[in-house]
């Protein structure tokens, strides 16, 4: 996986160490040549050599992706650095900003040994380089390994904290994306829905009137005069019209009720339910639904059965769809936690009753809801079956 992109507050940290170690080393050379120390050359060239291999470090792409390129970087920056240390005291200085290099390259198990071993390292050239032993050559590179090491942490802290955040709102934002898809696709079946409704229930009812009308007045007529003859292609006109309103109706059917019957889609749905075991089953002979009909009765199926997987935390539930001479039934029942349908808020927040409850009424039929805390519900949609024209 490739590193993510610094943040400008991690370049400018990085930055800032770069600065810290390359100008401390320049120090250590200006300052061994100022002071004149007799191994003043050898402080200098161990001072460049290590300048170098850092400059080449932070430049080389593997020490940047891979951690063991990384690590190996680092031990040959220390072997450099115990050089610097073993010619100058001055190279006690380096220690801190090698301190934050063990940190950022290392994972944390290894980090804080890596440190100690540092500070041990930097107070041992302090005292070989110094006649006299003071506290201070124990407190300065023990106190920066613990300065160094609260800030790494605190840093790693408040990084992912920004990481946790930084998900969560690609999480919201991914989420409302889906939403927004979702109320869009939601919308356009609603209005297809619709259509499909206006279209049967007025243009396509009103054809099959005129046909009847048209085909009652032919009959009253003597066969073979004029006025039969425009009436028989006035009603075919409209058997050709009614045909048409009739194929709109089933080109604006839901997607799940053109490869087949309303039973078979309730099939496909409960078997394809999460969660609790579905069963569907058909009782009486099928009957052939207006297109309403199949898609009130499919999408309260589908809004029922998502109550049950989400809310009812129901072990099983059964699907029926019930053919009697006059009407159609759909019966949801499940074993769920139930509820008090007195109490159940309306809108959104009521599982999506009232919306059920309203396309059952709005093609004649009823809706009702049995159901109590801890003994399931049982959800029933009638339907009056249309009358066929004589």
């Amino acid at each position: 996986m490739e590193p993510r992109p610094l943040t400008p507050v991690s370049r400018i940290l990085r930055l800032c160490l770069h600065a810290l170690l390359l100008g401390l080393l320049a120090l250590a050379a200006v300052r061994a040549t100022a002071d004149a120390e007799p191994r003043a050359g050898w402080t200098v060239a161990a001072a460049a050599v290590m300048a170098a291999l850092y400059c080449a470090g932070v430049r080389a792409p593997a020490v940047r992706s891979s951690p063991r390129a990384g690590a190996l970087w680092l031990a040959v920056l220390l072997v450099a650095w115990a050089g610097l240390l073993a010619v100058s005291p001055l190279g006690v200085w380096i220690a801190f900003p090698l301190y934050f290099l063990h940190l950022h390259l290392l994972p944390l198990r290894w980090a804080v040994p890596a440190v100690a071993v540092t500070a041990c390292g930097a107070i041992a050239g302090f005292v070989a380089h110094s006649p006299t032993v003071n506290p201070g050559a124990f407190l300065g590179p023990l106190l920066g390994a613990a300065v160094a090491v609260a800030t790494a942490l605190g840093y790693q802290a408040l990084y992912r904290e920004s990481e946790r955040r930084r998900e969560l709102i690609e999480e919201l934002i991914t989420t409302r994306a889906e939403l927004a898809a979702a109320e869009r696709g939601a919308g356009t079946m609603a209005e297809r829905e619709r259509l499909a409704r206006e279209i049967h229930d007025t243009l396509a009812q009103g054809l099959s009137s005129i046909q009847l009308l048209l085909r009652a007045a032919e009959r009253s007529l003597p066969a073979g005069s004029p006025a039969a003859g425009h009436i028989a292609r006035a009603r075919e006109a409209a058997q050709e019209n009614l045909a048409e309103a009739r194929r709109f109706v089933r080109a604006l059917t839901p997607p799940d009720l053109e490869h087949g019957s309303l039973a078979a889609a309730l099939e496909r749905l409960c078997s394809a339910a999460p969660g609790p075991r579905v069963r569907f089953s058909l009782s009486g002979g099928p009957a052939e639904l207006p297109t309403p009909y199949e898609v009130a009765l499919l999408r309260i199926a589908q809004s029922a059965l998502a109550n049950v997987v989400r809310h009812a935390r129901a072990e099983r539930a059964e699907i029926t769809l019930t053919f009697m001479d006059t009407s159609v039934t759909l019966d949801v029942v499940d074993d769920g936690r139930g509820f008090d349908p007195r109490s159940a808020p309306s809108g959104e927040g009521g599982f999506g009753l009232p919306a059920m409850r309203s396309r059952a009424e709005s093609l004649g039929g009823t809706f009702t809801v049995e159901s109590a805390p801890g003994q399931g519900t049982a959800l029933a949609v009638t339907l009056p079956l249309p009358v066929a024209p004589a």
